[in-house]
């Protein structure tokens, strides 16, 4: 499969094997403004049409941060309409992730704070370095909540009383506390991550990625269901991988005791 390569001013979309990687580039600790989250939904709609596209990787060229968040100049210069608008629209931009069959992962080497975090927890996984720094959500130092998914993102991901706690302490947290609370799902010695993060794309891409792609559509999608609705949810996706040439390609090598060849269809 072909390598292609795209630029812009804030970041860059790669795409090789099935795998896409999303580099941020906006500055040295990646403080953002509307102009990079135009960008950064575009990058997301072109990986959601890209049917060769298995795994999206969302990470940062800089070294010492994925990102600090939100410009504070940028939002101090901004009237209040204009910020909410802000907040909605990243919002939207984030949500595509959650609802697109590409598995999203967050590779995750330097501090990932403020908005940062909510980008991260925009993704399906977050994968982080043993020595990236911190990772939490301090919006309440300057008197706001985490308004691009941090309150509710973070709720769903570690439970209320501990997103409770986060968000109104601020407290930011070590790569291995995060991960003791399942705020991210793998934590790799700092030289190693990006190569990890990239080895599990790998697998993905050359697993059953039909079936991969619609259990997260079960999960990410059923959790906002009542439980009898999200399991005829599931039900319904899983007639679809029944009637797929990857599940009867999967019956048939487990039966003849062979290696699956899937397709992805």
């Amino acid at each position: 499969m072909s390598t292609t390569e795209v630029a812009k001013k804030n970041l860059t979309l790669k795409k090789q094997d099935g795998i896409a990687e999303v580099h941020i580039h906006v500055n040295k600790s990646n403080s953002y403004d509307l102009a990079f989250y135009k960008e950064l939904n575009d990058a997301i709609d072109d990986i959601r049409f890209d049917s060769d596209i298995k795994v999206a990787i969302l990470m940062s060229d800089m070294p010492k941060f994925f990102s600090a968040g939100a410009d504070v100049n940028f939002l101090k210069s901004s009237d209040p309409r204009f910020k909410t608008q802000f907040c909605l629209f990243c919002n939207e931009t984030l949500d595509k992730m959650a609802r697109s069959p590409q598995i999203w992962i967050a590779c995750l080497e330097g501090h990932t704070v403020g908005g940062g975090l909510e980008m991260a927890l925009g993704c399906d996984l977050r994968f982080m370095g043993d020595k990236a720094g911190k990772i939490g959500l301090p919006e309440i130092s300057l008197g706001v909540l985490a308004g691009t998914g941090g309150t509710q993102r973070l709720l769903r991901q570690v439970g209320h009383s501990k997103a409770l706690d986060l968000n109104i302490t601020g407290e930011t947290l070590t790569p291995q506390e995060a991960l003791e609370i399942h705020l991210v799902d793998r934590v790799f010695p700092q030289e190693e991550v990006r190569e990890k993060t990239l080895e599990y794309a790998r697998n993905i891409v050359n697993s059953a990625t039909y079936a991969a792609s619609n259990i997260k559509l079960s999960i990410m999608n059923g959790k906002e269901m009542p439980l009898n609705v999200a399991i005829r949810y599931e039900g319904e996706l899983q007639n679809l991988l029944f009637r797929s040439n990857d599940a009867q390609e999967g019956l048939s090598a487990f039966l003849e005791k062979r290696e699956p060849q899937w397709t992805g269809q």
